[in-house]
């Protein structure tokens, strides 16, 4: 799997014991940005697979207040770089290297299915509102901790706009603004606060678009600390930067709160999860 890097980053190791404090103590939550990462020609080949997703069937289109953008997480689908290069995102060997980096206790679990990763393609006036992610996996009893990015855009402007930005834990300020250019990969850490999106529409020329890889790391349990008890509703949470009203759209959930109260209803949830989904998830696979 090394042959898949740049050689500079073949001693993983080292790049660990330099690093290990940077991602831990970096703002506004866990994380770092890797350069040039790959070997250039390897993903070169991946850059040339890239399919046209606005025309790739059964691609997902979302068309919304919180988001532009399209996405597919088929892997079996994807051409033979592509699914090489998730092969290496899910491989032992770099999990391991994630497992070390971010200083994870427990264990991380890749996601064969991609749920809500793959490949993502936003095009012009496309965006994706800040937000803190889905913090359990959607089938499986596990709790999401880390995003991978990684991004595939040539010769990309500052003034095409697309930065991934940071929010603080309030969202009053963004921290940190990450430009997506070519080879470079953003690692960072997923709590119910890890604020992150790209809120502002992309003003690229029609014939480029905002290309990245996805991929998301799981463990069973996570420290307390990283839940917001607010958020009691497992799914994405778009939220209004300070000075922008009504920036955003959330479904109202007051009556399911009212429903999660009841311990019966938290029960049947429990085994329609448990059992029922898992079922279907199995089956799939």
């Amino acid at each position: 799997m090394r042959e898949l890097l740049n050689e500079k980053y073949h001693d993983l190791d080292k790049f660990i014991i330099d690093n290990k404090d940077n991602y831990i103590n970096a703002n506004p939550f866990p994380n770092i940005v890797i350069d040039d990462f790959f070997d250039d020609n390897f993903l070169n080949s991946v850059l040339n697979e890239f399919p046209n997703l606005s025309k790739k069937q059964n691609t997902d289109s979302y068309l919304n207040q919180n988001e532009i953008k399209f996405a597919n997480n088929l892997y079996n689908d994807f051409p033979k770089n592509i699914k090489l290069i998730f092969d290496f995102l899910n491989s032992n060997y770099f999990v391991d290297f994630l497992q070390k980096i971010t200083n994870i206790r427990e264990k991380l679990i890749i996601d064969e299915k991609l749920n809500g990763g793959g490949l993502h393609e936003i095009k012009k006036g496309g965006l994706l509102k800040i937000h803190s992610d889905f913090n359990r996996h959607p089938i499986l009893n596990l709790d999401r901790r880390l995003n991978v990015l990684v991004y595939l855009n040539k010769e990309w402007s500052e003034d095409y706009g697309g930065h991934l930005q940071l929010w603080d834990r309030e969202m009053q300020k963004c921290e940190k603004k990450i430009l997506p250019i070519f080879n470079r990969i953003v690692i960072f850490s997923t709590t119910d606060y890890s604020n992150h999106g790209h809120p502002d529409p992309l003003k690229c020329p029609d014939i480029r678009s905002r290309k990245s890889l996805a991929t998301y790391y799981y463990s069973d349990g996570r420290p307390l600390n990283e839940v917001d008890k607010m958020y009691v509703k497992n799914r994405t949470y778009f939220k209004n930067r300070v000075g922008h009203i009504n920036e955003t759209f959330q479904n109202d959930t007051s009556f399911k709160r009212f429903l999660r109260s009841f311990s019966f209803y938290q029960k049947v949830k429990e085994f329609e999860k448990k059992f029922l989904r898992f079922k279907l998830f199995k089956k799939k696979k």
